[in-house]
């Protein structure tokens, strides 16, 4: 085991902030001394099936603390998740139903153990004390919070002020979060920076049970790849863990050289003196910056799907963007002469919509043959054809 300076600067590393670091850094040493790993807890509320990278920084830091030798715990909010957690909300979250949450829960675990060592992952669902609680238990638990300290809460505070409602079961969940840290022990809790405040209520509840308060740690919200937002589906500016190995390359190599050594300090597990001479050699010019784009997509679509398949996924890369070649798992396809282009695009799932179809068409995304189409209500003649929709798109089209 490493000396507990070396653990705090590889779990600095990334971090927006840690409360406290000195207490950080006397449980290392505790643990240290005595042999004994730091109960290391994140929760997660299966409120969707899929993930997508920048739920995945906070799983990396898990994987730092598993690296050092301590224990992680992937909290399943099976509970919490039928609450449904009302941070960054305007409005009354829709709750789930058990049966929603638990599917979602198999998904989150199968695509977390890509990243954690399922052997060494301690699992828990907070259902499992959450469920056994009486009705006395759950007053007592909110009897040690007020109102006053709830609508604090920047979320709360907000729809308080503009007279947005807000329901009571929504005060229980940074509540039955911070009494999760209660149960499970925990000596550190990590989550977002949107979490603070939930992980904060955990080191009072702590307090307030006897127990010694956890470390809170915040991880930065990852940017999407425009650069400007967080990363989210219905921004539609996200890296999926489930997409495919081309797909997940074609949109890293989309992004800005700026936001690419972010996504190496938080994703990649590259250490920071690769990283700084990867910014060196990038700079002085030894080095082109869509190389490094290319390693760290093929670092990731590693971790998520194979190597193999991550070199296939560069190389394919490479023929379409740098040798205008087309790639050698097209798609087949076969279409009536009878079919127009729009309804054929439709049949292969290429865009979401007719009314979208036109619109990349309009935009200069539809090539047959490597000559552009506007007009995509149109019939085809009889024979072969390469289809190209967008970047990535590609189909060998044969109309009879």
């Amino acid at each position: 085991m490493l000396r507990p300076e070396e653990q705090l600067e590889l779990i600095k590393r990334g971090t927006e902030e840690i409360i406290s670091e000195e207490d950080l850094l006397k449980k290392l040493q505790k643990s240290y001394e005595e042999n004994k790993p730091l109960r290391v807890k994140v929760g997660f509320d299966p409120t969707a099936p899929d993930l997508h990278l920048g739920h995945t920084v906070v799983i990396q830091k898990m994987k730092h603390f598993q690296n050092l030798g301590h224990q992680v715990i992937f909290l399943i909010g099976d509970f919490t998740g039928m609450i449904g957690d009302p941070t960054g909300k305007s409005e009354t979250r829709k709750a789930l139903t058990r049966e929603q949450v638990l599917a979602n829960a198999e998904t989150y675990k199968e695509q977390v153990f890509k990243i954690l060592d399922p052997e060494k992952t301690e699992v828990a669902f907070n259902s499992t004390w959450m469920g056994a609680m009486s009705s006395q238990d759950m007053i007592k638990l909110a009897s040690q919070y007020t109102v006053a300290r709830m609508l604090e809460r920047d979320d709360f505070s907000k729809r308080y002020s503009n007279n947005k409602p807000i329901s009571i079961h929504e005060f229980l969940y940074p509540l039955v979060q911070g009494y999760d840290s209660v149960e499970l022990r925990s000596d550190v809790e990590m989550g977002g920076t949107d979490q603070k405040f939930n992980l904060l209520v955990g080191r009072d509840l702590q307090r307030t049970y006897g127990q010694s308060p956890q470390i809170a740690i915040t991880m930065p919200i990852l940017e999407g790849l425009d650069g400007v937002n967080k990363m989210s589906k219905s921004l539609n500016n996200y890296i999926g863990i489930a997409e495919s190995p081309a797909d997940m390359f074609g949109k890293m190599m989309s992004v800005s050289d700026e936001l690419m050594f972010r996504y190496y300090l938080l994703l990649s597990d590259k250490s920071m003196a690769e990283i700084e001479l990867l910014k060196k050699t990038v700079a002085d010019g030894s080095k082109h910056p869509m190389e490094a784009k290319k390693e760290l997509a093929v670092e990731i679509i590693t971790r998520f799907h194979s190597a193999e398949e991550a070199a296939e996924a560069r190389t394919n890369f490479e023929k379409i963007f740098s040798k205008h070649e087309n790639p050698e798992d097209m798609v087949e396809f076969t279409a009536s002469s009878e079919d127009k282009l729009v309804d054929i695009i439709g049949k292969l799932q290429f865009a979401p919509s007719n009314s979208e179809a036109r619109r990349t068409a309009k935009a200069g995304g539809v090539y047959l043959d490597g000559n552009r189409v506007e007009n995509i209500d149109i019939a085809l003649d009889k024979g072969e054809y390469v289809l190209k929709v967008g970047k990535r798109k590609f189909a060998k089209l044969t109309v009879n």
